[in-house]
């Protein structure tokens, strides 16, 4: 989206800025997310999700994946919601009670410095344009997967140079909900390093993607 971007190379990722946005987000962040519903679906249906298996659900939120990944794992299995935010973590709390269910473990951390156990069979980022742009993020996650183990990443991109009216959406949305603006042509390129070759995906026309790819095998 060559209109919409500057010449030099914008900031990383701001923790600070991050935590902040989302305290004044977390009591409407389901509703503003609705949109992004069917997304959010096609992700979860990317994962092939087993009864038994171990998910990470990487800057979880308010736990909106937690429904979609519970169907797939089944009681048997294990969720692991993963979020720095304090005010996101504590709606996600509330569904988890609200359900009752017994598996999901909430981790209040910054992904790279989570405390992750052992390795998991399947890895979510959705709507995470932050942590996909963290390399160190994504090494501490990748070494908790085990080989084999299907990632998916999904979220805002930059649509083709000549689709201005969707890149202007894009940057409303991205400047509303993310902390970087770089990277986003391809926010999976980090990801993709680390697992080899990845299926991607373009809706919202070309707004929107979903990246799937699995973990080399050693």
């Amino acid at each position: 989206m060559v209109e919409l971007r500057v010449t030099a190379s914008p900031p990383g990722p701001d923790p600070t800025a991050a935590l902040a946005q989302y305290r004044r987000r977390a009591g409407i962040y389901d509703l503003e997310l609705a949109l992004f519903e069917p997304i959010r679906e096609r992700a979860l249906q990317r994962l092939e999700l087993r009864r038994g298996q171990t998910v990470l659900d990487l800057g979880c939120g308010t736990g909106l994946s937690f429904p979609g990944l519970w169907a797939g794992i089944g009681a048997g299995g294990r969720i692991v919601g993963i979020e720095q935010s304090p005010e996101m973590l504590a709606k996600a709390r509330e569904r988890v009670v609200e359900h009752g269910w017994k598996n999901v473990r909430l981790l209040q951390a910054p992904i790279a410095q989570s405390p992750l156990r052992g390795r998991a069979d399947a890895a979510l980022f959705h709507l995470t344009h932050d942590i996909l742009r963290d390399p160190a993020a994504l090494a501490h996650v990748v070494q908790h997967l085990k080989p084999g183990a299907r990632v998916v990443a999904s979220g805002l991109k930059w649509s083709r140079t000549w689709a201005f009216p969707i890149n202007v959406v894009v940057l409303a949305a991205a400047r509303h909900s993310v902390t970087t603006l770089e990277g986003l042509e391809a926010p999976w390129g980090h990801l993709a390093a680390l697992l080899g070759d990845m299926r991607i995906e373009s809706a919202y026309a070309g707004g929107v993607f979903v990246a799937s790819g699995v973990v080399r095998r050693r």
